[in-house]
């Protein structure tokens, strides 16, 4: 089985939030971490029905692109009275949109048509719902590892907090009172549905 060594990773993600999450959780096992994006490289196109499909064509992409290992996360919000939706269509529901710069997703659309969907149900709707993630490595001669990782909580209205990033505004995880935007990024990190993916590929990659 191949396992990460120091070295180049690539991050096979556009999204810089992302970027600094993944970065930063990997720090202590010494990877120099790149993003897809830094290299210019494109997106492909994620025809996958579930994370994990998704996560893996992300990595193959990037991993035969650069010819080095490449890491892809593919994560979403699920809500329980709009039977998993959106899942792993969570970042389509955000479109995209074109803003001063490059095109971009915009979040608050995507969390709003999820508060309209949920507020369609009534003041009594279950407002349960989780944050999915898997974990993809692929090395350039096709072999790949995953991990999957979640963090349940209740989709909270109206979104609070400026920190974190995609639906983070709106999620407040089970046991807290505070949402993934508000709360410090390092406590964030230790209980994330990415912070889990990322304990059990540490777990098999590194020993640790």
């Amino acid at each position: 089985m191949h396992r990460l060594g120091s070295g180049k990773l690539v991050i096979a993600t556009h999204n810089a939030g992302k970027l600094r999450e993944i970065a930063a959780l990997l720090a202590p096992y010494g990877l120099e971490c790149v993003s897809a994006g830094e290299l210019g490289l494109p997106e492909p196109a994620e025809t996958g029905t579930s994370f994990v499909e998704n996560a893996l064509i992300k990595a193959r992409a990037a991993a035969q692109a650069t010819q080095l290992p490449a890491l892809a996360d593919d994560s979403g919000l699920s809500v329980t009275a709009l039977g998993g939706r959106p899942g792993v269509y969570t970042a389509d529901w955000a479109g995209r949109q074109w803003f001063e710069g490059p095109k971009d997703r915009d979040w608050y659309l995507a969390m709003g048509k999820v508060e309209g969907l949920l507020a369609e149900l009534g003041p009594d709707a279950d407002r349960s719902c989780w944050f999915s993630c898997v974990l993809a490595i692929a090395w350039p001669d096709g072999s790949s590892a995953v991990y999957e990782g979640r963090v349940d909580g209740t989709y909270t209205w109206p979104p609070r907090g400026l920190r974190g990033f995609g639906y983070d505004p709106v999620f407040t995880p089970l046991g807290a009172s505070e949402t993934f935007a508000e709360i410090d990024p390092d406590a964030k990190h230790a209980i994330s549905h990415r912070a889990d993916a990322f304990a059990k590929l540490v777990k098999d990659q590194f020993g640790g």
